[in-house]
């Protein structure tokens, strides 16, 4: 079929705010209206997101369906300022446009939503807002709670991607309005969102527990507002994998979910493999739903989901060895929990009647070993060899496994456990001992201890005291093959992934009332699932004009005792070098050094910097953003500072400055 493409079009809403859209369109939509699949984030159609729009969205229109991706309010060409990510406005507006596009000539009134990511997380957050002509959603890695399951915090715990994607925030914002769709008013709507750009990880560092701005935009606060049908997508490298199995237990409406080995990549280019073909299963979802065409998906399992045979302890991974299982309803009946209890002798389901007291403080800069928050397909990205780690944790092992042990789901573990100071986090390893000693991390938790009744009201701890606690660890699908080892490791930090608090605590753990429990899948339960190969509509033409560079590494003074770790992408934020997008003439190059110092016996010892520049622009219009942001803390108070420069054709045109402080939420 052929598809007809418009580059530029305008979307008016009700304020007289115009949004920037690009449309791709089967060729007989005029005169044969077909249902649209829309896509709304705020990281610019026409030079942002070309390279993965173009194959996607292309796709579609070949297959019948009118695909539109629209920038949001305040981004790209769209009119308007953002303010901040997941807004009321962001709703609105998404309500103006559905409606909009389902009274399009060339749209029979059926509209769908997808993202992956920010569009993950609006699809939920509009499905909830039940426009009328929004008819399914398909949401890849995004979350139902804004607070536990986002960039920001983990079990309670700042994560420090806060700043990093803050800061690359801070330069996708900075970017200025194509003079070739808007004319000459660019520079005067460039330097006024430059005016107005928030600084923000501070806005989310403002809010350290889950109050009333991360409950906006979590659809766990009312699972009944969702009446559409969904297809959830997870991966087990991504960092917005736990959010699946959760929609499917609570939503009530036709749903299914999909959790695949890869990163924050959508599953027809992911990586790790294998990748599958996810256009073809996004296209059964809308022929089901917004043609009323009896494809079979509610026929598949509600849940499919890689089971990863063994994993090596590499930070660079391409492929993942394993097979596709299906659960016909989630909570599976067929998934169990085994438990395991703590030995005093730190074995691991060995004796627990001995009563025994073990203690850890781990070194601050514990965690070097766990690779990103969020794999996206770069280098040295995964977690390596945990024996890195586990000289500053306390191990517990099982003895050799017999038979294979099959984990799908959220292992979790109940401690009794007591801090020598108010403020305490933990950090905890699931992990796969291979047979020549080497360790995999399948998966991990980090938590704060004083938010252990609730995120909403942290309680701070009463030192020498004991608690109940229980930790839930992130999903996994996975298999502890004969032969190895199961591993649980306990510690106090978790450096550089969460800020550290703010005492040197040491953690008490009473072994006789503390568990490990794995959700085991029946060995004989076994479920045929399969996908075809992946599909993709034609690339749009680009060149790579630089292949650029990405690195990692750590490094310890031992005269100082600071220990440092280091990211750097030079030309590509994440591998891709620096490109040129061809008809339209402009050349894109992002870099960015994070740089995290931490001293192993001083947790107020840490410090956080990034450097970044952005560069994008054609002859005669040549835009570069640079920009520096730096987190410290003393036990009291974050301190949070940014400086921003913004530059036309070589000349300095605006620079913004940011020095905050907040105080410390027991955390």
């Amino acid at each position: 079929m052929t598809v007809h493409v418009q580059e530029h079009i305008w979307i008016p809403l009700s304020d007289g705010t115009r949004l920037g859209a690009r449309l791709w369109l089967p060729e007989d939509a005029e005169q044969s209206p077909v249902p649209a699949i829309l896509e709304y984030i705020p990281y610019r159609k026409r030079d942002g997101t070309r390279g993965r729009d173009e194959p996607m969205h292309g796709y579609f229109a070949s297959q019948g369906y009118a695909a539109i991706r629209v920038d949001m309010r305040g981004t790209g060409e769209s009119d308007g300022h953002m303010a901040d990510e997941y807004l009321k406005q962001e709703q609105d507006d998404a309500l103006e446009v559905i409606d909009w596009i389902s009274r399009q000539a060339w749209c029979s009134g059926n509209v769908g939503m997808m993202g992956k990511s920010w569009g993950g997380f609006n699809s939920l957050q509009v499905a909830a807002r039940r426009p009328p002509a929004l008819k399914a959603i398909i949401t890849a890695y995004s979350t139902d709670n804004r607070y536990t399951d986002d960039i920001h915090y983990m079990g309670g715990l700042l994560l420090n991607d806060n700043l990093w994607w803050g800061t690359i925030m801070l330069a996708y914002q900075s970017r200025p309005l194509d003079p070739k769709i808007v004319g000459d008013v660019w520079r005067e709507q460039w330097l006024e969102r430059l005016d107005k750009l928030p600084f923000f990880p501070a806005l989310w560092l403002e809010h350290q527990r889950y109050d009333d701005y991360w409950k906006h935009g979590s659809v766990c606060e009312d699972w009944s507002a969702i009446e559409c049908p969904v297809l959830a997508i997870g991966a087990w490298a991504d960092s917005y994998t736990n959010p699946v199995s959760r929609l499917l237990e609570n939503l009530q409406v036709p749903r299914r979910g999909i959790i695949g080995p890869w990163g924050h990549i959508y599953p027809q280019d992911g990586v790790p493999g294998p990748a599958i073909g996810f256009l073809q299963e996004a296209t059964r979802w809308w022929y089901q739903w917004l043609k009323g065409e009896e494809t079979g998906v509610m026929d598949e399992p509600m849940l499919r989901a890689f089971v990863c045979d063994t994993i090596e302890p590499t930070g660079t991974r391409t492929t993942t060895e394993g097979r596709w299982v299906g659960e016909a309803e989630w909570p599976s009946p067929e998934i169990t929990a085994k438990q395991f209890d703590l030995g005093a002798d730190r074995r691991l389901g060995g004796n627990a009647s001995q009563a025994a007291i073990l203690q850890i403080r781990s070194p601050q800069s514990h965690g070097k070993a766990g690779g990103e928050w969020m794999a996206t397909g770069c280098p040295g990205e995964h977690p390596t060899d945990q024996r890195l780690d586990n000289g500053g944790a306390l191990v517990f092992e099982t003895e050799i496994l017999e038979q294979d042990l099959d984990v799908l789901g959220a292992p979790s573990v109940r401690l009794r456990v007591a801090a020598d100071c108010p403020v305490a986090q933990i950090s905890l390893r699931l992990n796969d001992v291979l047979p020549d000693g080497r360790v995999t991390r399948v998966s991990y938790k980090v938590f704060n201890l004083t938010h252990r009744d609730s995120h909403e009201e942290p309680e701070a701890l009463e030192a020498g005291k004991f608690y109940d606690v229980a930790i839930k660890l992130n999903d996994c699908g996975y298999r502890f093959a004969r032969g190895h080892r199961v591993q649980l490791a306990i510690a106090t930090a978790y450096w550089p992934m969460v800020w550290t608090s703010p005492h040197n605590a040491t953690l008490s753990i009473s072994v006789a009332e503390s568990r490990l429990e794995l959700p085991v899948r029946a060995p004989s339960h076994e479920t045929k699932v399969r996908f075809d190969s992946p599909a993709h509509g034609p690339s749009t033409p680009m060149t790579q004009v630089d292949a650029g560079t990405v690195r990692r590494w750590t490094e310890q003074d031992h005269e100082t005792g600071i220990n440092t770790y280091i990211t750097e992408g030079v030309g590509g934020l994440f591998g891709e070098g620096v490109i040129r997008f061809d008809e339209i003439d402009t050349q894109l190059s992002h870099s960015l050094r994070r740089e995290l110092t931490v001293k192993d016996d001083d947790p107020l010892s840490a410090k956080y910097v990034l450097t970044q520049t952005y560069e994008m622009g054609r002859d005669g219009w040549q835009i570069k953003i640079e920009s520096r942001t730096e987190m410290r803390s003393d036990e009291n108070t974050f301190y949070l500072a940014g400086e921003l420069s913004a530059f036309e054709n070589g000349t300095l045109v605006k620079t913004r400055q940011w020095d905050e402080r907040f105080d410390r939420d027991l955390i």
